[in-house]
């Protein structure tokens, strides 16, 4: 059994092909996710390395920065080359570094949507996400606020984050539910029910938070041995692992370093062996 190769790509929403390893533009923030960059320059040449390395999929939110990071794509992007696919979300206010409050008012939901229009340039936005469900509002008003904007051309397709396998089949019945976002990694694998249900109905899954670290970096964990034999770095062996679990899964690793941009995209091409894999699935 091998790994993707740096080709393998995805149809979201059954439309929209992209390369099943993307790039997550939160880090291009400052800490806790919240204001400027320290180097706004060196943010936009990031994003363009990743599109000149074949990145066709970058994922970001309104509140990243909050707007620092949709700004900073269609800064570094605009005009933006032909089957580029940008994704966003809505539904998480900010109120300071490291906090975020969920809102999901559908006049809210709506604002924010026309304002991401207007800060990424688009005059339609391929996939928007519900970034977290409103415990306070009904779902149906949530997801009807984007259903009204796709009706109107301001929306491609519409996804999810952070859900369970009983609010996506919920949210199924109310529009088309093209993509899921959710932590999931070598060593948290909470969100397992929720991937096999994308997996069988050809759900787009987003594992947020993709390169476990800590003790998968550690010299003598099992990720370390593995990448040593393969000539690979954890991080590369963590992400080739994401891209064997399930068809329907695009990786969105994030940096500002362009080194480790590199080093994220090497994953792609790398094959991982029957046994490469056993051993990997052994750490949950």
């Amino acid at each position: 059994m091998t790994a993707v190769a740096p080709t393998d790509t995805f149809a979201l929403g059954g439309d929209l092909p992209v390369h099943r390893l993307g790039y997550g533009a939160m880090q291009l923030t400052g800490p806790g996710v919240w204001d400027e960059p320290a180097d706004p320059e060196n943010a936009r040449r990031v994003l363009r390395a990743a599109v000149e390395q074949g990145v066709d999929f970058i994922d970001t939110a309104d509140s990243y920065g909050p707007v620092v990071s949709e700004r900073l794509i269609a800064e570094a992007l605009h005009p933006y080359p032909e089957g580029l696919v940008v994704a966003t979300k809505a539904g998480l206010t900010r109120q300071g570094p490291g906090i975020w409050t969920p809102v999901g008012r559908p006049a809210y939901l709506r604002q924010q949507v026309e304002l991401s229009l207007r800060t990424l340039r688009l005059e339609r936005i391929d996939l928007i996400q519900l970034h977290r469900i409103d415990a306070e509002v009904p779902l149906a008003d949530q997801l009807g606020a984007f259903k009204e904007l796709q009706e109107e051309g301001k929306v491609r397709h519409i996804g999810l984050s952070e859900v369970s396998v009983a609010e996506l089949q919920q949210a199924q019945e109310i529009v088309d539910v093209v993509s899921v976002q959710n932590l999931y990694n070598l060593t948290n694998r909470q969100s397992q029910e929720v991937l096999d249900h994308c997996t069988q109905h050809g759900i787009a899954f987003i594992p947020w938070f993709p390169i476990a670290t800590g003790d998968l970096a550690s010299p003598d964990s099992p990720v370390a041995d593995i990448a040593r034999e393969l000539d690979a770095t954890p991080a590369q062996v963590a992400l080739a692992w994401l891209l064997h679990t399930s068809p329907v899964v695009l990786p969105i690793p994030g940096t500002k370093s362009l080194d480790h941009l590199a080093e994220n995209l090497g994953a792609a091409g790398l094959r991982l062996s029957a046994e490469d894999v056993a051993r990997l699935d052994a750490l949950a």
